[in-house]
């Protein structure tokens, strides 16, 4: 195939999100104020909550079945692995650039988390209806395609919000120790000062050797031994075993790591892989099929509702305050170079030795999972805590706007590298 002609496949599903960012964010600007910030928080809370989840289970229900999970297996290591690779080299960044305490998690995230689903949402069911595409029938195309994105996009986000959303809770909760023990430090000499200034000059418990108790009557003084001190000394194995179980149950919060997309992933692996309710609501003559449709006509609005907040993020990212430019050129190294790079040798290395099998598609969204621009949920989780909220929105502006270039060049590059 002409490269020319792959380059054009390639621009489309890029040109696609642009233009629809674009929209989001002048509907962003104070002039228009239809999507404000409000407004965003609001819409964002309904695709969290019931777009996203619907679009995951619905996908994954039509199109996951036990005999393609058995060709899909690789998809959830080669994910880790760009988490894994990811969150080296963002820790490798940290080090270097020297970043500040409350930006260390957030570095760590956007370069270990890459939007696994709403990008391929859109590139790949665009690529599969261009005339001349390298993946063969766009019907068949698209089916396989929307199957292989849905997997994806369930296991990014359940790494996404069992690592990354830890990683940034554990970042903010150290920026804030540190900051309580600056601000003790600068206040005692000052409580110091004043304590000297009132003319308190003596100890408030004196040291004189009245108080100390005499050697021969230390007998008297010392606390009878009972038999619970020797029971506490006793304590099973077990005992504490259970207890650091329940400690560390205490600090696991579930709620996060059932993110609703990870319920609705579950929800659609359920539906898809047990025949006996796979009838009752896939297909054309299932009872229950009127779930699904509802399901999926809700799941529909995700990719459109979710550009759109990214394009009013990505304004808000324009009156962001200021942040090292090397952070933001480190970032756009590792996301968009180091870790494309990184994964054509995993890839083909995979092929070679038989770990993925020769699909075109299957191993061109594989490829791309290592190219992609952050996930936008981390600017999510940077609300949570209030630990780098403007300088998400800074990053997320730069990544975002050079992501138009870079999935159009790896794109055409991973088409050709694939095409048989």
């Amino acid at each position: 195939m002409a490269l020319l002609q792959l380059f054009i496949t390639a621009s489309v599903p890029v040109l696609k999100v642009l233009l629809i960012t674009a929209l989001g964010s002048y509907l962003a600007l104070d002039s228009v104020d239809i999507l404000g910030e409000d407004a965003r928080k609001h819409l964002n809370t309904v695709v969290f909550y019931v777009f996203n989840p619907a679009l995951v289970s619905t996908k994954l229900a039509q199109t996951i079945t036990s005999e393609s999970m058995v060709k899909l297996w690789f998809m959830p290591i080669n994910i880790l692995f760009t988490f894994i690779i990811g969150s080296v080299l963002g820790w490798i960044v940290v080090l270097v650039t020297g970043a500040p305490s409350h930006l260390r998690g957030l570095i760590v995230g956007c370069c270990a988390a890459g939007n696994l689903g709403n990008i391929l949402l859109i590139i790949i069911p665009s690529v599969c209806k261009e005339k001349g595409g390298p993946f063969g029938d766009p019907d068949v195309c698209q089916t396989y395609g929307m199957a292989y994105v849905s997997l994806s996009m369930a296991i990014g986000a359940i790494y996404l919000w069992s690592y990354v959303y830890n990683i940034v809770r554990i970042s903010s909760r150290s920026s804030t120790r540190e900051s309580e023990v600056n601000e003790f430090s600068i206040s005692k000499p000052a409580r110091q000062s004043s304590t000297s200034d009132l003319g308190v000059i003596e100890p408030l418990l004196s040291s004189s050797k009245e108080f100390l108790i005499p050697e021969n009557n230390k007998d008297q003084y010392a606390l009878p031994c009972t038999r619970s001190d020797v029971a506490r000394s006793e304590v099973s194995v077990s005992d504490k075993a259970k207890q650091h179980i329940s400690m560390l149950l205490r600090k696991i919060n579930l709620k996060t790591i059932f993110a609703p997309s990870t319920i609705g992933a579950i929800v659609g692996f359920t539906i898809g892989l047990i025949p006996d309710i796979r009838k009752l609501m896939i297909g054309e003559g299932a009872p229950l099929r009127v779930i699904q449709d509802s399901a999926s006509l809700l799941g529909d609005g995700a990719i459109p509702a979710v550009t759109l907040i990214v394009g009013g993020n990505l304004l808000k990212g324009l009156k962001g305050p200021g942040i090292q430019k090397s952070l933001i050129i480190s970032i756009v190294v590792v996301r968009y170079i180091a870790l494309p790079l990184t994964g054509i040798f995993i890839i083909k290395g995979a092929h070679q030795i038989g770990l993925v099998h020769f699909d075109p598609l299957y191993q061109f969204i594989l490829l791309i999972q290592y190219a992609v621009p952050p996930a936008m949920n981390i600017g999510t989780i940077t609300q949570l805590f209030g630990a780098g909220e403007s300088e998400c929105s800074v990053i997320m502006l730069w990544t975002y706007a050079l992501a138009s270039i870079s999935l159009t060049f790896w794109s055409t590059f991973f088409m050709w590298l694939v095409a048989p």
